[in-house]
């Protein structure tokens, strides 16, 4: 019912039609031009290319392949395939829009162009940066050999994501780590979900009394927002799950089977080395160099923009959203829900001269997966640190019908609603459904 809906929803908008691909002979000037295939470069890219027509938008994005990322801790999970997490860029990608197959290499905002990698010079009128975020795999000394072999994966790689249930499946004992780094990253609770449903993979393979599971994470608590947090540190307690807090994974030793961790303490900072079974490591993030080096990023290097508006504060004819932006909310597919309605709405006022009226509250959203038939439904504002849940009931407790709506439903509106630029979040449903947010 979901997918034809939507898919009717698509068809009356023309995105269903057969698209060109990948342009190799490009204009060198357009209305807007946006930087990123992800979901927010997507999103905004469908609907401002139905408006404005073909030939005014374009799509600067190297990757023929576009991934639904949050399906892979399902993936990882050995809940779902590997080939559901993917389709072909030219398929999810609007017919109206020129897809140009290159990277960005650095900005030059005072002349209104984007340098592509090999010297082209793409000119606009607007800008839209949703490029993502950067792993920097290399950070940990290690990790890139180690990776994918012998028991070390992660699922934020495309190609070890394919190796984690073999290594989870295969478990026989030992001590089994799963790491959170210090910095910002993609979906926080993605490094403790494929986490909780390991452990229960242990107990059903009738292994989990010799296993010594243990989270290892750099921050201070298990999660950001205290109403989730307080429920995950009692499912840890229940299934006897170590959590070791500011404790930061710095090296791995294949040869030895030793990770090395920097414990942060009142006396300062020591090292730890644990030997391991299995390991799952989350890799530290940050802003992309291109847009760290370029002359639109803040002191941290993100697209420095207006947490409210999404305008750059000093380019006001840029804009950003999703994980590249400098707002301080979670950098998930559900914040990109309603930043992009913000980023199109203000995009297009401030091409008709008018004022900018569309804010951005903070909401994100983080379905914390604790089984395979269990799941706690995080949706929060980042700005604000409280809850903005849909539901009219405590999402903090697990519950098998969020685990459908995530596993099975959520799918269908990001490839048939947010890449088509279609579907903006629950707001309206939580305002009729549950207009205090939870927080109550």
């Amino acid at each position: 019912m979901l997918r034809a809906t939507l898919s009717r929803l698509s068809n009356s908008q023309s995105f269903l039609s057969t698209r060109r691909y990948a342009s190799t002979s490009v204009n060198s000037s357009y209305k807007v031009v946006v930087v990123g295939g992800g979901p927010g470069g997507l999103s905004v890219s469908s609907t401002l290319s139905r408006i404005l027509g073909s030939k005014n938008v374009a799509v600067i994005e190297p990757s023929s392949v576009h991934y639904y990322q949050p399906l892979w801790t399902f993936v990882g999970g050995g809940l779902k395939s590997f080939e559901q997490s993917k389709k072909k860029m030219e398929d999810v990608m609007s017919k109206e829009v020129d897809w140009i197959q290159n990277s960005a290499a650095t900005f030059e905002p005072e002349k209104n162009v984007v340098v592509l990698s090999d010297g082209q010079r793409i000119s606009y009128d607007y800008l839209v940066v949703a490029a993502g975020i950067q792993i920097n795999w290399g950070n940990i000394k290690g990790l890139k050999e180690a990776l994918g072999k012998d028991c070390v994966t992660s699922n934020y790689s495309a190609d070890s994501v394919q190796r984690t249930w073999e290594f989870i499946n295969n478990f026989k004992g030992g001590n089994a780590i799963f790491t959170m780094p210090s910095t910002t990253i993609k979906c926080a609770g993605a490094p403790q979900k494929i986490m909780y449903l390991a452990e229960e993979q242990f107990r059903h393979n009738g292994v989990r009394d010799k296993a010594n599971v243990m989270y290892n994470t750099a921050t201070g608590k298990l999660f950001g927002i205290d109403k989730y947090a307080k429920t995950l540190s009692k499912i840890c307690q229940e299934r006897g799950i170590a959590v070791n807090t500011t404790t930061e994974l710095t090296e791995i030793r294949p040869e030895n089977r030793e990770a090395v961790f920097k414990k942060t303490g009142p006396n300062g900072t020591e090292e730890q080395i644990y030997n391991y079974d299995f390991l799952h490591v989350t890799p530290p993030m940050g802003a992309p160099d291109f847009i760290k080096n370029s002359p639109i990023a803040d002191a941290a290097g993100w697209v420095d923009v207006d947490a409210s508006t999404l305008q750059h504060t000093r380019y006001p004819n840029i804009f950003s959203l999703g994980d590249c932006s400098s707002c301080p909310t979670g950098k998930t597919a559900a914040a990109i829900t309603s930043e992009s309605q913000v980023v199109k709405r203000n995009l297009l006022s401030s091409m008709a001269g008018k004022e900018l009226t569309a804010k951005y509250d903070g909401y994100t959203s983080c379905p914390l997966v604790t089984g395979k038939n269990k799941l706690i439904l995080a949706e929060f504002s980042g700005y604000t640190s409280k809850p903005l849940e849909t539901f009219p009931v405590n999402q903090a407790v697990e519950r098998s019908s969020m685990f459908h709506l995530t596993a099975h439903l959520l799918p269908e509106f990001y490839w048939n609603g947010i890449l088509k630029g279609i579907w903006h979040g629950p707001g309206f449903f939580r305002n009729i459904l549950n207009p205090n947010g939870g927080q109550i």
